[in-house]
């Protein structure tokens, strides 16, 4: 696609992120100097742009400071939709989180824009792609921590569950009493995923590898308190400080796919995006690497910050082959009706069924059981005396959301 006010002398990347491993074209052209002008109101320099797909994003330095300028199309994120997003940004800066200041947001024509603070703190994983693991188990150890410690500056912050938008990792589908039924609904609210759905359709998935891990998991949905959540935690959305003795995470970045879940729903979100070796799924089950001491560091390090109560313990398990699968449903709905990609429609529509299937395989099961063995390991330690709460909101539970 033509960014506006393009100008044809520019260099530009030549390629973004794509599903696999490989580079791609991009969807999204990449933002200009004339383009970043006219947002920011004056003369510009570009220093970098993002690799990633789903938006385009660029440093850009104006009136002597560095700024982080990012652009969507207005089928993805409104104005309206933006301000989900920033206010949660507001709220935790509110409470000492280490998140960036929002600067301002804009819309024109078909695109809407936001300009960010740079965050403080080392891009050790700028060229990183999702679902590829930490480089160390120290990193791990300390993302599990600044993920717990996130989780409690978010308690407080009672919006509502975002509207309906492509690309939000959402807990509707999965956080009721009836997948079914919640799933008919998502889907008759996003017409473009529901055309999608009817020719390549995921009932009979749905009834053999979601339900019966779902009807493990809801028993425990009324215990699991509302949060909202990051919901895309991986390793090139943190920046970290390397000047101590170890590297510890400085700045969490990218709320795009933020939203009201459980704090153990962004736990398993941490889990899928950075232990498991899903690139790699296309060649089969066996092929699926996992980091199983990054695993337990990464549960290591949450707990000791924000122990999981009971419930949560025993949640995490069940829900963990299903937290990807409703992303995957919003990822066919972005890509069926504003990209307009057969192909990448194809790919997530897999993605919905694949990941959660291949928990019920050897190398998936002894995951999920070093999952529960170490929840319940830590939870027992942390509440030798009986099921105490994981620290959310008081008075409202994930199975009574509206």
């Amino acid at each position: 696609m033509t960014a506006p006010g393009g100008n044809a002398t520019e260099p530009a990347p030549l390629a973004t992120h794509g599903l696999g491993y490989d580079r791609v074209e991009p969807d999204w052209a990449p933002l200009t100097a004339d383009e970043a002008a006219d947002v920011l109101g004056g003369p510009v320099r570009l220093h970098w742009h993002s690799p990633r797909p789903l938006s385009a994003a660029a440093v850009v330095e104006h009136d002597g400071r560095r700024v982080f300028l990012k652009r969507h199309h207005t089928g993805v994120r409104t104005l309206e939709g933006l301000e989900e997003e920033h206010a949660f940004l507001r709220h935790l800066r509110s409470r000492g989180a280490p998140v960036v200041d929002v600067l301002a947001a804009s819309a024109r024509g078909e695109w809407t824009y936001e300009v960010h603070s740079l965050g403080h703190g080392t891009d050790l994983y700028q060229d990183a792609l999702s679902w590829t693991p930490f480089t160390s188990v120290h990193h791990a150890r300390e993302a599990g921590s600044a993920l717990a410690r996130l989780h409690r500056a978010a308690v407080g912050h009672r919006a509502p569950a975002r509207r309906v938008q492509p690309l939000v990792s959402s807990f509707r589908v999965f956080g009721g009493p009836d997948p079914q039924g919640a799933l008919a609904a998502y889907a008759a609210e996003r017409p473009a995923l529901a055309d999608a759905l009817r020719s390549d359709p995921v009932d009979a998935d749905l009834t053999r590898w979601h339900l019966p891990l779902h009807a493990e998991l809801a028993p425990l949905l009324p215990e699991l308190e509302p949060l909202w959540t990051h919901n895309d935690w991986h390793a090139s959305n943190l920046l970290w400080d390397t000047t101590g003795g170890g590297d510890t995470v400085s700045t969490v970045l990218d709320f795009n796919l933020s939203d009201r879940t459980t704090a153990v729903h962004d736990l398993a979100v941490a889990l899928e995006r950075n232990v498991f070796g899903w690139l790699d799924l296309p060649r089969g089950h066996r092929h699926v690497s996992v980091q199983h001491a990054h695993l337990t560091a990464l549960l290591e390090g949450y707990a000791a910050v924000r122990p999981l109560s009971e419930a949560e313990a025993e949640a995490l398990p069940a829900l963990l082959p299903l937290v990807n699968a409703e992303y995957a449903l919003s990822e066919m709905h972005y890509f069926h009706e504003v990209t307009r990609s057969a192909a990448n429609t194809a790919l997530a529509r897999a993605y919905f069924t694949d990941h959660t299937r291949w928990f019920t395989t050897e190398p998936g099961r002894l995951a999920l059981r070093q999952v529960r063995d170490t929840a319940r390991r830590l939870t027992a330690s942390a509440h030798p005396s009986g099921r105490k709460s994981g620290g959310g909101p008081g008075g409202e539970r994930a199975g009574s959301r509206a």
